[in-house]
């Protein structure tokens, strides 16, 4: 097969596996593939994954790698409180949650980083659109609670103080009422205690 053919089958992918290849092309070769990245053509993602060597790699295709590298997942924790503006520190890892075991990946275009939540919990994502894919994105509620939940240290007012949330831009966006209802479905009476002083931390920070 020319590459020029593959190209033009495949271009709509921002990345694709090989399953993804052999769905259209039941006996294609993983070498091609590989002879095709040994020429700078295409560019290996992970073992099986691959996107085109003139691929921008800017935060919306981050954003949808890690949903395709390791799923069902969706971007939360500090990459998705990064992205809304709520903590100031640079995020040098993009950060998921899904429902398999927690690991991370260092491949060629960055650092990928996923912890475990339960079945019941993988809710509370918006789809953000990416060409002709999408992106799975904590919504800001959801990327609060995610956080708290992984993170069960955070118990007191200091240490919510320390997480330097940006007040305006969290009363800015997030719905109380669906952080409450939300909050609900994890069933936590630990995680409802310790998220309901975060709020109140946050109502009651005046800076």
């Amino acid at each position: 097969m020319q590459f020029i053919d593959f190209q033009n089958q495949f271009s709509v992918y921002s990345i694709f596996s090989l399953q993804d290849v052999r769905k259209v092309f039941s006996d294609f070769s993983y070498r091609q593939l590989d002879r095709w990245e040994k020429k700078g053509y295409l560019k290996k993602m992970k073992r099986g994954f691959y996107c085109f060597g003139t691929q921008d790699v800017d935060q919306n295709f981050l954003f949808y790698a890690a949903n395709k590298i390791y799923s069902p997942s969706y971007v939360s924790l500090e990459m998705a409180l990064k992205h809304y503006g709520f903590i100031p520190e640079e995020i040098f890892q993009i950060t998921s949650v899904g429902t398999k075991k927690t690991t991370n990946f260092q491949i060629s275009v960055g650092n990928f980083s996923y912890r475990k939540i339960k079945p019941s919990l993988y809710f509370g994502y918006r789809l953000v659109e990416f060409g002709q894919q999408k992106i799975l994105l904590a919504e800001p509620e959801k990327a609060i609670l995610d956080y708290l939940y992984i993170n069960t240290k955070l118990n007191t007012t200091a240490d919510f103080e320390g997480m330097r949330i940006n007040v305006d831009e969290f009363r800015s966006q997030i719905n109380l009422d669906k952080f409450q209802q939300y909050l609900k479905i994890f069933g936590s009476k630990a995680l409802s205690k310790r998220a309901n002083t975060f709020l109140t931390t946050m109502q009651n920070d005046n800076t």
